[in-house]
């Protein structure tokens, strides 16, 4: 505790990191009032049976990311993920297109004309996607007096109602958007993965009291199962921690020098390659691919296409697991490609006279430290998919399914995964400054990339 006190004193002494974490914390103020503020249109008083359609399944995860302006139709429902898949398109394509290809090695004025392209493309994902949203508003079951036409003779929503809806929503997510990068550029960094943490987080607490309350019914397990419950929920996060912060180091072996007219033996160093060199960022991409169905059965109407909708909109069926797992397991190798250079870190080992012991300098370094990835990456994508199907298999041994997505899965992740690269910045904040880190011994490991901003 007087640790703790003690770091808190240190970062109010540093202004410029004072100043940052206030903003960040007005930022979010914003954002968290912007999720309330109801659509135009839509009466606030009679929106219950939209919350209850979305407090569980494919539905109840994206109003969790939204902190829960999904199910309040606010003007920021669609929140950040419309950003998320634009990101997706955009490294895909730096993959398979030159002209990205040619931007990602401009440097700074290549990353912003790529930024650029993400802001116009998200515009286009919201506006595709907003359409389906009003439209699952108007099934909803609502009463008709919700949904204010603009004509009180007329029978459904009026063509201003949509238009103004969809221009709002898409609005919204890009000023959503918008408070990310200022997060990023002027407030504590991660902006995007900060905004979609700040929206599991507000979820948090009614996940905790439903639970609770549904273990002290009778028959339902009593404080005895509950307190349970929360342990083996630490025990998860524990584990959670590990994965993101795990390390396989390859050692490093750095030429003879000779300083004055001593000459001193190689230098033996390690180099930390992370088991889940993507961090989550695999499970937030696989996660925006799986709410396209929900996206595409808003347009069409077919039977088959209704099915196919509803196999893939339960987060705890078999199906929707199994695409989910191998997703994640495709975008951890996808992701690990574009974040971890072999080539240059060869490069820079020959540069700097440095060598891994029993492999020569050059193009074996690179082959071997590809194949070194390639090993450890598996086991760390493997277990990131079991991590993030772990709450459907809570949910079948009775959890309520708010509290199960904290049981693993994209929420826990994506949790820790933030914490831990926000706790770092930190950290590295009051080393500059010659103050004590956050912890007694070494230094909080965050992930080597987010990605998001």
């Amino acid at each position: 505790m007087k640790k703790l006190i003690e770091t808190i004193r240190n970062i109010y002494k540093i202004e410029d990191l004072r100043n940052r974490i206030v903003y960040t914390l007005g930022i979010i103020l914003i954002y968290r009032l912007g999720s309330y503020v109801v659509l135009p249109g839509i009466d606030p008083n009679m929106l219950a049976q939209l919350q209850n359609q979305t407090s569980g399944g494919l539905l109840g995860l994206l109003s969790m990311f939204t902190g829960g302006a999904f199910s309040n139709a606010s003007v920021f429902a669609l929140g950040i993920m419309p950003y998320i898949s634009a990101s997706i398109v955009i490294q895909l394509l730096g993959m398979a297109i030159p002209y990205f290809q040619k931007l990602q090695r401009e440097g700074e004025s290549g990353r912003r004309k790529i930024n650029q392209i993400t802001r116009y493309l998200t515009v286009i994902i919201t506006a595709f996607q907003a359409p389906g949203y009003i439209r699952g508003i108007i099934i909803a079951n609502l009463p008709p007096e919700a949904i204010a036409p603009f004509d009180p003779n007329a029978a459904s929503p009026s063509m201003f109602f949509w238009l103004s809806s969809i221009i709002i929503l898409v609005a919204g997510t890009m000023f959503v958007m918008w408070l990310g990068e200022r997060i990023t550029d002027k407030g504590i960094g991660n902006g995007i993965s900060l905004i979609i943490m700040i929206g599991i987080i507000a979820r948090l607490p009614f996940a905790l009291t439903g639970e609770f309350l549904s273990r002290m019914e009778q028959q339902g397990g009593g404080l005895v199962y509950f307190v349970l419950e929360l342990v083996v929920l630490m025990f998860v996060v524990l584990l959670t921690i590990l994965l993101v912060q795990g390390t396989r180091r390859i050692p490093v072996q750095y030429a003879k020098r000779i300083i004055g007219n001593k000459q001193y033996g190689g230098v033996r160093q390690y180099i930390p390659l992370k088991v889940n060199a993507a961090g989550v960022m695999p499970i937030i991409f696989a996660q925006a691919i799986m709410f396209l169905p929900i996206t595409i059965a808003g347009f069409v109407s077919s039977e088959n296409m209704s099915a196919f909708a509803a196999a893939f909109s339960n987060p705890y069926g078999f199906w929707y697991n199994l695409v989910f797992f191998t997703l994640i397991i495709i975008f951890t190798y996808f992701y690990t490609a574009i974040t971890v250079n072999p080539n240059q870190m060869a490069e820079d080992m020959k540069k700097n006279g440095g060598f891994i012991p029993g492999v020569k300098p050059g193009r074996k370094t690179s082959e071997f430290i590809d194949g070194v990835m390639s090993k450890i990456t598996l086991p760390g994508s493997i277990f990131l998919g079991l991590v993030a199907i772990m709450p459907s298999l809570v949910v079948n041994l009775g959890v309520n399914s708010q509290f199960a997505q904290f049981f693993g899965g994209t929420s826990l992740l994506i949790l820790v995964g933030v914490v831990l690269d926000t706790l770092s910045q930190v950290e590295s904040h009051l080393l500059m400054r010659h103050y004590d880190g956050l912890t007694k011994s070494g230094r909080i490991k965050g992930r080597t990339a987010m990605g998001m901003g």
